[in-house]
């Protein structure tokens, strides 16, 4: 619940009493994510291969550096195809204690546009990411660059920021910043047991008209193929997100029961330089998740999306719906087993079908708390 944060105007000066201590006790926070899952059968725009294999598995160090900055790495090490890949997914120093309740951060990190992209996947109550989110953010966008936010003097929460980015892990191009996005969230508590949020985002791509337009081929099935990938496989000049979410625990009391309802509707318009003003990317999902009890939560999530593949000098259209359900045991906030069932109906994939995955996700060392 939003009540349970700080005043703006009292962060800087708690982290400044938390970083003021000697250099020889800024020891770093280890932490590891394992994260491994059996999946039945392949799926559409799926970006987990079929049978048993590593998820999203994560090295992280953080720490404060000083009085006026921190720093965070994480590592994740993926496979893919029965190849291991290993990435930098994040690696940023971020600012403590700036007047006005500003923050910077600079480096390699996670995009904060919608709801989802900026938190990290091991926090999801699925699988996978919605296939919005898989098709036009590569399940999850982050990119080397700088950020500012700024929390605003109201009674309520209200946050924006400004993001840059080379931009080269949506598509390539000769622009060195590639990127720029714009976003706002506002939130607040409605009684002890309710809250919200609302965000609104812009990502405006400059690469995204230079995006590869394929060589014509109508080969499908090598097409499906690069939806693996750590860019999106769609992509448009400007992304609009606007993002909703409620949350209600009886008293406040989210360890024992929670219900959270969420929805993110997505879109993106001209794809590439061929596209006309009616071509574009598009898509939405509304999610449902009650923790029941301490240990046990049940997911349901709906979404479909509208994509336009291309060919050349002309593109190809696609529709994806897919049904989501989920139930998660939590042995503790360091261990989660799921079972999902995800079913799909599509034109325009071959590989679209229904799928049970089993899922574990452990973390080892310091973790943080999620975030709303």
């Amino acid at each position: 619940m939003y009540s349970r944060v700080l005043p703006f105007w009292l962060a800087p000066l708690a982290v400044m009493a938390a970083v003021n201590v000697s250099a020889n006790e800024l020891n770093p926070d280890v932490s590891v994510t394992l994260d491994g899952y059996y999946k039945q059968n392949d799926t559409a725009l799926s970006h987990r291969d079929q049978g048993f294999g590593l998820g999203h598995t994560e090295l992280s160090l953080s720490a404060p550096v000083d009085d006026l900055f921190s720093a965070r790495l994480t590592t994740v090490f993926e496979e893919h195809d029965g190849e291991s890949e290993v990435l930098i997914e994040e690696a940023y120093l971020q600012t403590n204690g700036l007047p006005f309740a500003l923050n910077v951060r600079a480096g390699r990190f996670l995009s904060q546009v919608g709801y989802l992209n900026g938190r990290h996947l091991h926090e999801d109550d699925f699988v996978e990411r919605p296939a919005v989110y898989r098709a036009l953010l590569g399940s999850h966008y982050y990119d080397t660059g700088a950020r500012l936010n700024a929390l605003l003097p109201t009674p309520f929460f209200w946050q924006v920021g400004a993001e840059a980015f080379a931009g080269d892990q949506l598509s390539e191009g000769e622009e060195d910043i590639g990127v720029f996005t714009v976003n706002t969230r506002l939130g607040g508590d409605i009684s002890l047991s309710q809250s919200w949020q609302l965000g609104l985002s812009w990502l405006r791509n400059r690469h995204a008209k230079n995006a590869d337009t394929g060589d014509g081929a109508h080969d499908h099935e090598e097409e499906e193929d690069h939806d693996h990938s750590h860019g999106a496989a769609y992509t448009g000049e400007d992304l609009y997100i606007a993002d909703l979410v409620w949350k209600w625990s009886p008293n406040g009391n989210t360890r024992d029961q929670q219900l959270t309802l969420s929805g993110e509707y997505l879109y993106a318009d001209e794809p590439n330089q061929f596209a006309a003003s009616g071509d574009t990317n598009e898509g939405w999902y509304v999610s449902g998740v009650y923790q029941f009890a301490p240990q046990w939560s049940a997911g349901l999530r709906y979404g479909e999306v509208d994509l336009l593949e291309a060919h050349g000098d002309h593109f190809h259209s696609q529709t994806l719906e897919e049904t989501e359900v989920a139930l998660s045991w939590y042995r503790s906030h360091f261990s989660t087993v799921r079972l999902q069932y995800t079913h799909q109906e599509a034109t325009g994939f071959s590989n679209a079908d229904n799928t049970v995955m089993v899922q574990y996700v452990m973390s080892l060392g310091a973790h943080g708390s999620h975030g709303y």
